[in-house]
């Protein structure tokens, strides 16, 4: 944010062609974030703006208006890479770290952005990416560019980023900027349904599934997890995002600080980490599992069968948990 003014001149030639990502796995965030700055720059005048996600996004995030004009880059190979390489300027939200440059910009609210980037805008602090887009906005022009139909996909943003505001939002500023949101006229209730209560048969009872049969408490490492097969989702006719939000339930159980869920994919197994407290998941996904994230939420990946990764995963618990986690207390680490 301190090259504002340098953005805002790049901002004044309404000619240039604009493109915005998305990170892989799309997430609330992710959408609503890309898709609150896409109505934000068409409504200030610019006619050739793009938005890319590397795949799918789930189901109950298609109401967000215009998300149908998003271009699945894993079917649109060609185009993205027309669109890609045709760009004046390029945002890439809710992720830090990217292999291309160009005149990329990156707003972001994950730790250590890579050093990929002409301006960079992160802050470890915000709730969500969509938080952070309004305030770029705010920045720029004030509270009266944020009118209705953005405000709906930055609230879906902050919402979905913080499960339904229960974790990443002890910030009054977060709801001093939903206040804002709610101002535009937009409908919380109907938000929170679209994106809570529209789930298939199949989710439903692919999450029984997952509790029941596939739910394993490790309480000697304070430690709940859930894997998931290829054939459990083959079975449950598995679609993008219909995990969504089940590695929480891991933390409902007393005396579990730290949930993770195992995905079987083609090429690795998925991972993702959720922590209350001072256990610094993104540190064990970066350390452990090939990825990364934030403090409570993180992500990654491991090469092996099911079998292996959870194995991996117990001498990895072994390894942190020898003095009560504290191997995980700190924000940072010596790779």
């Amino acid at each position: 944010m301190n090259n504002l003014q340098s953005v805002r001149e790049l901002l004044s030639d309404k000619s240039k062609k604009i493109l915005i990502v998305s990170h892989v796995n799309p997430d609330g965030d992710a959408i609503g974030s890309c898709m609150g700055l896409y109505h934000y720059l068409k409504n200030s005048g610019f006619e050739n703006i793009n938005v890319i996600s590397p795949n799918a996004f789930p189901s109950f995030l298609e109401w967000i208006p215009e998300s149908e004009k998003i271009i699945i880059a894993q079917n649109q190979t060609k185009l993205s890479g027309k669109i890609i390489k045709e760009a004046d300027l390029i945002f890439c939200l809710d992720f830090n770290d990217i292999a291309r440059t160009e005149d990329i910009a990156s707003i972001d609210h994950h730790p250590d952005p890579k050093p990929h980037f002409d301006f960079v805008y992160s802050d470890v602090e915000s709730s969500s990416t969509a938080e952070m887009i309004y305030e770029f906005i705010h920045s720029l022009e004030g509270n009266n560019a944020i009118n209705k139909t953005i405000a709906e996909c930055l609230y879906a943003g902050i919402i979905t980023d913080t499960g339904s505001l229960s974790y990443g939002c002890n910030n009054p500023r977060t709801y001093h900027i939903l206040a804002h949101l709610m101002e535009t006229g937009i409908n919380g209730e109907k938000i929170h349904r679209l994106i809570y209560d529209t789930y298939s048969e199949e989710r439903m009872r692919l999450l029984g599934h997952c509790l029941s049969q596939r739910l394993r408490v490790l309480p000697e490492y304070q430690t709940a997890f859930i894997f998931l097969t290829s054939d459990d989702l083959k079975k449950f006719n598995y679609k993008d995002g219909d995990t969504e939000g089940v590695v929480n339930y891991g933390l409902s159980i007393k005396g579990i600080f730290l949930a993770a869920i195992f995905i079987e994919r083609k090429e690795n197994i998925k991972i993702s980490f959720r922590s209350e407290g001072n256990l610094n998941v993104n540190i064990l996904a970066r350390k452990y599992f090939n990825g990364g994230g934030h403090k409570n939420a993180a992500g990654g990946n491991y090469k092996d069968s099911m079998e292996g990764t959870i194995n991996y995963f117990e001498s990895v618990l072994k390894i942190v948990s020898k003095d009560n986690f504290k191997a995980l207390q700190g924000l940072e680490y010596n790779s």
